[in-house]
């Protein structure tokens, strides 16, 4: 009887001791999110060296990066609660601006630019 109680107790602990680590899980900070994409001309060639700009519609903050060699860009830690605008730049010519917004869930988010680089 008495190992009978016993168990019972550890379990009750456990139980418990369970429940506060996942009331501690719930009260996490949000998980931040990643904007990435590739940017690329009408014929999908990647443009590299193009110039990326990333706005927080919320705070007016700009960061910028430049395309890789295979005209992929990133921007990781990103704030879950705000809007993104993304847009690029190659030799004067712009993409349209593309947006991430906040109520979309996906920590990351992929957002393709598509430069249209007129010949002169």
């Amino acid at each position: 009887m008495r190992t009978h109680r016993r168990s019972i107790w550890i379990c009750f602990a456990v139980l418990v001791f369970a429940g506060i680590l996942n009331a501690q899980d719930s009260k996490k900070e949000p998980q931040l999110r990643t904007v990435r994409g590739t940017v690329s001309d009408k014929a999908e060639n990647p443009i590299p060296g193009s110039i990326v700009f990333l706005k927080n519609s919320r705070t007016n903050s700009v960061r910028s990066s430049f395309a890789d060699d295979q005209g992929n860009y990133r921007f990781s830690g990103l704030d879950p609660n705000a809007d993104y605008e993304v847009h690029a730049e190659f030799e004067g010519a712009k993409s349209p601006v593309r947006t991430a917004s906040s109520l979309d869930s996906r920590k990351e988010i992929t957002l393709n630019l598509k430069i249209d680089r007129k010949k002169s």
